[in-house]
This record gives structure tokens, C-alpha cells and sequence, in this order.
């Protein structure tokens, strides 16, 4: 990695204060700004000795299932939007060669405005908040926001926004993250801790800036249709999209290759028993890393299993759905056993502290998260050829609802932006030192507009990127296989 400023001035920053010194949080914060000034953070130019991009991408595939890998690169050529989703890897590359703030987060790691979304709670609420977290990793708490803003720019580009706009938005993502953390900093403890916004709260703003004149009736429509259809998403529907009744056994439901059975993923009969007795092995021994000590789980019974393809950047890793029943038939539960491997931040900060990738998501999802799944754990497993491979579980759906960027407009992505901009925050200042993060940003918006600056030169260098993914699969150097 590349000495930068904050690496060279740390004997002119105080020694990091006790919890209970809020003054000294401050102090420290303000402190931060002599080695690694806010402007600081609007640079990026392409070093000479960048790593190739494709390169990159190559080196991820080489443990991914095969005959997924072009599913992933398809998905990745729709524009460059969906490139970015799965260029985690390379950004996560370039930002270990920018200036460092030395104030130290849980990271989501892949914080793009398509990694937010709505969920249900444990209580039955509907929470907004980040629902990612396969790159968790502690690091510098302006990695995610920088990748943040940037998927705005990216995105805005994509959508045909105005220069104007596209600053607009990158500059109400950036206010969004500064303004909730300087209040978090302000609140008492546990109203800070607590702090969290539920789809009634986005509703109410929204209605605002409607009566404020600044949203209008589509967009009030909008997100009361998305609410509306997040609870609609729940276990049953699953159900009833998902399996159907083959000779009087629930069966998960073929659709290749995005869901394929498991009968037709190892088709001998051995192998099959096999797979599917590890899934039991999973789901019977990972209770111990859940939070609830005596779990609803217990009381559901493994049914079927099939694998399925998720997400962009994720495609190509292992991933189960797993069908199962309490009571009776009417009675279902859908679980994801996904594959957890080593966050693409890991080789540029310090190496993970737990052993598992699996608790490695999990714990970091837990730290971020105002509330997370009751069913989320972790399990390790021996697979193939003695091959150890880390998973984590959670449900598979749960009141699901998400922004589509393919239709947002100026207005709306404005709000968006904003809103993300504030529940980054929140996550980031349950996980480290809000204090310090509030007083390292300050009250003006010179850090909003330089992390602004940074965005636009790096949706540049995604252009750049994209440009050389799709002459690789023009080339045949990569595999596309689209549609899918």
C-alpha cells in the first residue's frame, strides 16, 4: 500500500482517549484532520502500477462454481451500473491507495445504493436499513461512503441525470451521512444505539417533502407502493412461487440455471444423500451461534434444497435455499445458506479476527444492523475433497422491499440519496467512534463536496473499467453468458 499523509503525521495526533472522554473523542477527531485534511479525500487518479481490473475479476472466478462465472459476467455487462456491483474487488483495490482518515468502522464493504432496502424486524417492524454484508470488515470509515456516493454518480450517469442532478445527489448522500453523525454524536448514548428509521418514517418524510413541494404525487406513490409490496414479500409467498407438490412431496421448484434442485446438481443417489445430510448437519449445529437460546428452529423439519443464483457480484458462490416445515404444509420456512469467503477488503487492511468467514459476516452484520434476522448464523462446513468452506444462514425472505435504480428519477433519487446517506451513518456510529467521526467532518460541507469530487473521478474510472470488461468478452478472454 501506498504511504499517504495520515501515515507520516501520526506523532502530531493524541493518543486515542477513553470512551468516557467525550472531549477528548472530539479533540482526537478534530486531530485527525493534520495528517488527513477533508480535502484530501476528492483525489483519485489511475496509479501508473493499478492492478488489471480484469485480471481481477479473473482471479475471483478461479473458486467459483464454473458454469456460474458467465452468468456473473453477464449480469455485470448490463451496464455500468451492474458492473459496479461487481467490482467490489477493484474499488476496494484503489481505495487502499487514497488517503486515510485513521477512524475505524465495521464496514459494509459493498455499500452501493442497490445494498439498501427494507426488512422485517424481529418486533414486526418494517426497517430501512443496509442489507449486505458479504464484504464486512473494519477500515476507514469513508471506504463505504466513497463507494456510496459514487454508485449515485454511476447511476445517474446510467439514467441520463444532468450534471446538476448527478451533483445533487452525490452531494445529499455525502450531507446525509455528516448531518446523522453529527447528531448521533450530540444524542445521548443509547438514543445514538437505538436510532434506526422504519418504513413509517420514510413515508411521513416523503408526505413532507410532498407538502413542501419538493417530492411529487408519484413519488409518495412510489414508496407507499414499494412498503405495500415489502410486506407482501413474506415466507408464504415464497411458498407459493417457489415449490410445488410432486406425488405428495414439497419439491423447490427447477428453474435453470438460476434454481436447480439438488437432485440435479449432484445427480448421483450416494452424492445427493450426502448434500443433503451436511445441510441437516448445518442447520442442526449452527443453533449454537444463534442469538435466541431456545430458537423456533427446533420445531421446523428439512424438506428440500435446491441452488440458486443471487445478486451480481455474489453470483458464482455457493448458495442453497432450503425449504422446510413446522407444524404442517401450510406451515413453511425458506433459508439461504450462502458461501462466505474472505471480504475483498481483507487483503488491503488487516486480516479478519475470526476464523470463519461465516461469523465474520454475521458479526459484522450484527454490529451495523439496527435489527437483524432472528435466524442469522454460521456454520462450517467439510465438503468436497475435505475442502472446508465457511456459510452463513438467514431467511430467505422477510418483508423484502428495495429501490429499483432502473426507474428512479431526479426527484426521487434525490431522497434516496439522503436517506442512505443517514442509515450509512447510523450503522457506522454503532460500530466506531461517532464522536470522532462527527468532529473529524465538521459542519461544513467541505468534506460532503471533496468525497463529491472523488465520486465523479471514479465514475470515471468505472467507465474506463467497463470499457475493458466488455472488450475482454469481446475477446473471448471472458465468458458472458446474458439474460440471465
Amino acid at each position: 500500500m501506498v504511504p499517504t499523509a495520515s501515515d507520516t503525521a501520526s506523532a502530531t495526533i493524541p493518543a486515542t482517549p477513553d470512551r468516557a472522554d467525550f472531549e477528548g473523542r472530539r479533540a482526537y477527531g478534530r486531530a485527525r484532520r493534520i495528517g488527513t485534511p477533508r480535502t484530501s479525500h476528492a483525489v483519485w487518479e489511475t496509479p501508473a502500477d493499478r492492478a488489471d481490473p480484469i485480471a481481477l475479476l479473473e482471479e475471483q472466478a478461479e473458486s467459483r462454481v464454473p458454469e456460474l462465472v458467465p452468468i456473473r459476467h453477464g449480469r455485470m455487462m448490463v451496464s455500468p451500473f451492474t458492473f459496479y456491483r461487481g467490482a467490489a474487488l477493484l474499488m476496494a483495490a484503489d481505495l487502499a491507495r487514497t488517503p486515510k482518515s485513521g477512524l475505524t468502522v465495521q464496514l459494509c464493504g459493498d455499500a452501493h445504493l442497490s445494498n439498501f432496502g427494507l426488512f422485517g424486524s424481529p418486533e414486526r417492524r418494517l426497517l430501512f436499513d443496509i442489507n449486505d454484508f458479504d464484504e464486512t470488515h473494519p477500515g476507514p470509515f469513508e471506504w463505504d461512503l466513497k463507494r456510496l456516493v459514487a454508485s449515485f454518480e454511476i447511476a445517474g450517469r446510467h439514467r441520463g441525470f444532468t450534471d446538476e442532478e448527478r451533483q445533487q445527489l452525490r452531494l445529499a448522500a455525502a450531507r446525509g451521512y455528516r448531518e446523522r453523525m453529527i447528531e448521533a454524536a450530540e444524542s445521548s448514548v443509547l438514543d445514538a444505539w437505538y436510532d434506526h428509521l422504519d418504513a413509517e418514517q420514510v413515508e411521513s418524510w416523503v408526505k413532507a417533502e410532498r407538502a413542501a413541494s419538493r417530492a411529487d404525487k408519484r413519488q409518495v406513490k412510489a414508496v407507499e407502493t414499494i412498503v405495500a409490496k415489502a410486506r407482501t414479500k413474506d415466507r408464504l409467498r415464497a411458498f407459493s412461487k417457489l415449490v410445488t407438490n410432486d406425488d405428495g412431496e414439497m419439491r423447490i421448484i427447477a428453474d435453470p440455471p438460476l434454481i436447480v434442485p439438488v437432485e440435479d446438481v449432484v445427480t448421483d443417489a450416494h452424492e445427493i444423500r450426502n448434500t443433503e445430510a451436511t445441510m441437516r448437519g448445518i442447520l442442526a449445529s449452527y443453533r449454537s451461534t444463534l442469538l435466541v437460546a431456545r430458537h423456533p428452529l427446533a420445531e421446523y423439519r428439512y424438506v428440500h434444497m435446491a441452488r440458486k443464483v443471487v445478486g451480481v457480484g455474489s453470483v458464482g458462490t455457493r448458495a442453497w435455499i432450503v425449504l422446510l416445515t413446522g407444524r404442517d404444509a401450510s406451515d413453511p420456512l425458506f433459508l439461504q445458506a450462502k458461501e462466505a469467503r474472505a471480504s475483498v477488503l481483507e487483503r488491503f487492511l488487516e486480516p479478519s479476527e475470526y476464523a470463519s468467514h461465516g461469523e465474520r459476516v454475521v458479526r459484522g452484520q450484527r454490529r451495523m444492523q439496527a435489527s437483524t434476522d432472528i435466524f442469522l448464523g454460521w456454520r462450517r462446513v467439510r465438503g468436497d475433497g475435505g475442502i472446508e468452506r465457511d456459510f452463513y444462514v438467514r431467511q430467505l425472505h422477510d418483508w423484502k422491499g428495495s429501490f429499483d435504480p432502473e426507474v428512479m428519477i431526479p426527484r426521487g433519487a434525490l431522497l434516496y440519496a439522503r436517506i442512505c446517506g443517514e442509515t450509512l451513518a447510523r450503522a457506522h456510529a454503532r460500530s466506531g467512534d461517532r464522536v470522532e467521526i462527527a468532529a473529524y467532518l465538521g459542519r461544513s460541507a467541505r468534506f460532503d463536496e471533496a468525497i463529491s469530487e472523488f465520486s465523479v473521478a471514479y465514475a470515471d474510472q468505472n467507465d474506463a473499467d467497463y470499457a475493458s470488461f466488455i472488450a475482454a468478452i469481446a475477446s473471448g478472454r471472458l465468458e458472458a453468458r446474458e439474460g440471465l
